[in-house]
């Protein structure tokens, strides 16, 4: 996210699950996964202070796109779920952190 490559880092997938406190993420890497953990949750609450922000620092294009794969990806894990649907073992050694959940999610 932060890195000139766009790379996720192995500490970073390390890290998914503790994200706002761990170093691997800039201050704007784990604002955009508070966006995405919030797009997550049933029902959808994004305040208005974490949009704020995102907008100081991303265009209105850019946290679009940001929303629209969080949604996607968070659509295709449920209808996974729905249906039972596990992995195929296509990722061996990857990490799969587990979801917040609504307790846990960033204010």
């Amino acid at each position: 996210m932060g890195r000139a490559t766009g790379a996720v880092t192995e500490e970073q997938l390390q890290d998914l699950d503790r994200y706002r406190e761990s170093d691997a993420f800039s201050p704007l890497e784990k604002r955009v996964l508070d966006l995405a953990t919030r797009l997550s949750q049933t029902p959808v609450e994004v305040p208005d202070e974490l949009r704020s922000e995102l907008r100081r620092h991303l265009t209105e294009a850019q946290i679009v796109e940001i929303a629209a794969a969080a949604v996607w990806e968070n659509h295709r894990a449920r209808l996974n779920r729905a249906f039972g649907i596990e992995a195929a073992g296509f990722s061996e050694g990857a990490y799969c952190p587990m979801p917040h959940r609504l307790e846990d999610s960033p204010p």
